[in-house]
């Protein structure tokens, strides 16, 4: 009880202190702690302004604007051209964007990728994301009225049609096609780290239970031309990982099957089963049932490779466990969790030996493995 106390004591000192306006001003003078008063003074107005940085971002994708700058130098009367903005209106966004790192300014009145604008240019998954983010911010225009509702009642639970759909498997083409594409087009980037953390060239068939348009398997197949791979999902997403696979030429080696993976029981014949950003979106019990029938299909000796954002606790985690944590609740189901949960669950299913794989981009993604 010792530690909790004197914490506390500490905390509330530190934020009596921190909080005082005549502390503030005399650290913003005082040479030795002024560098200290400035960084955390930026920190607290990034948070104030960083709803308007995000929407910053999110005019530059929605103009193409790193499209336009991808060939050179532009000036102001090129880029209001190719975006059709007015010239007096667009200088106020480039000037925006510059500030963020998005843009450089390059003389007088030109302007060239900024570091951070060509590695968002780099990732067209990641542009997919932030244009449909316009659905999470209509959910989080009121925070406080999203958090009362319990989730999964907005503008983001619409765009994923069986967030809370009493009978996934019957979901249309068309219900399934905005989710669907967005997946499709982000899972490239997340297939890269997975494969670095863990090749699955070793092995003989590969299942991707909830896998989409087959994105990820596609890059499995890219890595290990020998290998057979398998997609399970509801119908109508299956229906077009078939027309992917076909458009690569995979021929037989890749092949899908349908059904619902929280009832459905899974086809067996592969030595190794992945899940790759498919449990966050889950409650506790949808977790345990899909380890269970991942387990069920596994034969002795087989892996299972767990892979999506995980928090980092006790670290602090804003990646997370701000914009992964709200945006799972406002979808209205799931949660993140941290690796050490989902070994205790892989081990309750059965599992062996689970273990956390080095990421290289565990913000992103982190990488748990067992086996059967």
């Amino acid at each position: 009880m010792a530690g909790p106390f004197w914490r506390s004591r500490w905390v509330a000192w530190r934020n009596a202190l921190l909080s005082s306006p005549g502390f503030q001003r005399w650290a913003a003078e005082f040479p030795l702690t002024r560098p200290v008063a400035h960084r955390q003074a930026d920190k607290v107005f990034d948070l104030v302004a960083g709803f308007v940085y995000a929407q910053v971002l999110s005019a530059c994708i929605a103009v193409r604007l790193f499209d336009h700058l991808a060939a050179g130098p532009q000036s102001t009367a090129a880029l209001a051209t190719a975006t059709d903005i007015h010239s007096g209106s667009l200088k106020v966004l480039l000037a925006a964007a510059a500030s963020i790192g998005l843009v450089e300014r390059l003389g007088p009145d030109g302007y060239v990728l900024g570091p951070l604008g060509a590695a968002l240019r780099g990732n067209a998954g990641l542009g997919e994301m932030i244009a449909h983010h316009r659905h999470f911010y209509e959910d989080l225009a009121d925070p406080v009225a999203l958090l009362r509702s319990g989730g999964g009642a907005g503008a983001l639970a619409a765009y994923w049609p069986y967030a809370r759909a009493a009978d996934p498997d019957s979901a249309s083409p068309a219900a399934v096609s905005p989710y669907s594409a967005l997946m499709a087009a982000s899972q490239p980037m997340i297939a890269v780290d997975v494969l670095h953390a863990y090749p699955l060239g070793r092995h003989r068939r590969v299942m991707d239970v909830g896998g989409g348009e087959g994105a990820f398997l596609l890059a499995v197949a890219g890595q290990a031309p020998s290998l057979e791979v398998v997609l399970f999902d509801l119908p109508a997403v299956a229906a077009r990982a078939v027309e992917r696979f076909t458009a690569a030429g995979l021929g037989a080696r890749a092949t899908t099957a349908s059904g619902d993976f929280l009832k459905d029981e899974l086809p067996q014949g592969a030595d190794a089963i992945t899940l790759i950003r498919v449990l966050h979106d889950h409650d506790d019990a949808g977790v345990r049932a899909i380890l269970a029938s991942v387990r069920r299909a596994l034969p002795k000796g087989g892996v299972i490779v767990v892979a999506e954002p995980m928090s980092r606790a006790p670290r602090a985690d804003p990646m997370a466990d701000a914009y992964f944590g709200l945006y799972l609740f406002a979808m209205g189901r799931g949660r993140v969790r941290q690796p050490a949960e989902y070994k205790q669950y892989l081990a309750e299913a059965g599992f062996r030996r689970p273990r956390s794989l080095p990421a290289r981009n565990p913000m992103l993604v982190q990488v748990v493995t067992a086996q059967a």
